[in-house]
């Protein structure tokens, strides 16, 4: 009777097994197939293929004094007409504010003196507000930290910039 129920046993669990390789081998298939139909043909459309390339591109290259760096050139133009263009928008100090220095002056990242900080801000401030507008358009390297060019906005236009410093510097007067 135990010889019964072992063979029993062995049978229902070969059962369920063959059972959920089935299944597997189904869901697979599935997979595959609606995978097939919704992705089907966009590597054969041109501007897919393009964007793909534009958005996956180096964003720098390597020039070395004394080598043959001719190729840089043309890559370097091809880059050029993909980069971001300068908004023609001028945007108020509180826009570019909360939309990018935020980022930074909020919470005192990279050395950034923080919005509102007297302190932090009143050397700064001394030197004039021609030389704090060329510092957020050109970016700064400094002993305290790192100011980006345009804070890392090159799609700014400088009068927006110049509005976000003047803002800023306004809050911690």
């Amino acid at each position: 009777m135990s010889k019964k129920h072992d063979n029993q046993f062995i049978t229902m669990v070969s059962v369920v097994i063959g059972g959920l390789i089935g299944l597997a081998i189904g869901i697979f298939v599935f997979a595959r197939d609606v995978g097939n139909h919704t992705s089907g043909g966009r590597l054969d459309d041109p501007d897919y293929v393009r964007e793909v390339r534009e958005r996956t591109a180096p964003i720098g290259r390597l020039a070395i004094a004394g080598q043959d760096n001719s190729a840089l050139a043309i890559i370097g133009s091809a880059a050029a007409m993909t980069a971001p263009a300068v908004s023609t928008a001028v945007l108020s100090g509180a826009e570019v504010y909360k939309g990018t220095c935020l980022a930074c002056h909020g919470t005192g990242v990279g050395g950034a003196p923080k919005y509102g900080d007297r302190a932090a801000w009143a050397p700064r401030l001394a030197q004039g507000a021609a030389l704090l507008h060329q510092h957020a358009l050109a970016g700064l390297t400094g002993k305290a930290g790192v100011m980006p060019a345009k804070g890392g906005r090159a799609d700014l236009s400088d009068q927006s910039v110049i509005n976000a410093v003047d803002y800023i510097a306004a809050a911690a007067r």
